[in-house]
């Protein structure tokens, strides 16, 4: 989290956000409610610095409106979403693809209420109204769950790999 979210949508220089990511396999591997209370806590303060290090006052970016409360329950869609499936983890492909399901489904949900949050409460829109919501959630929705699966897909991979060679190594371990 703290290597991309200063660049949300990534450029040839910056990966993007992987924020939402982040949340989703913390909940996934650490599952703490603590740890969830500490990745919040990392969000708010490298937006803090990423605000104020441009020399703008927090309160008065573009971004944070009373809408930005609402996070808070978009980031525990995807911790939540990642602890309750961490059960059913296991490095076989039918257990990562229904991980990575339920990553998507996460992600979405986490979509929906920071998005609408931010385009019903935060007060940015003169005149919001549905068509003009389901455009811009179509419009971003998908590059936001893409990139999400993106960086999950990759953590499952890597998951995957490190459990093969995990159980290799005890296979090995009980024939000597």
């Amino acid at each position: 989290m703290l290597g991309t979210r200063f660049h949300h949508l990534g450029s040839a220089l910056h990966l993007p956000d992987a924020s939402m990511a982040v949340f989703f396999l913390g909940g996934l591997f650490l599952r703490r409610h603590l740890g969830f209370l500490a990745y919040l806590g990392m969000a708010v303060a490298v937006d803090y610095l990423a605000i104020t290090g441009r020399g703008l006052g927090f309160f008065q970016h573009y971004c944070v409106t009373p809408s930005y409360a609402f996070l808070l329950l978009a980031y525990a869609a995807l911790w939540y979403g990642g602890r309750w499936v961490a059960p059913r983890l296991a490095p076989e492909w039918r257990a990562l693809a229904a991980t990575l399901a339920v990553a998507a489904l996460a992600a979405s949900v986490s979509f929906l209420i920071s998005n609408g949050a931010f385009y019903w409460f935060g007060g940015r829109y003169a005149d919001p109204n549905l068509a003009e919501y389901l455009s811009r959630l179509w419009r971003w929705g998908p590059l936001f769950v893409r990139t999400t699966l993106g960086y999950v897909v990759v953590a499952l991979g890597f998951y995957a790999v490190v459990a093969h060679h995990l159980r290799q190594l005890a296979v090995a371990r009980r024939h000597d």
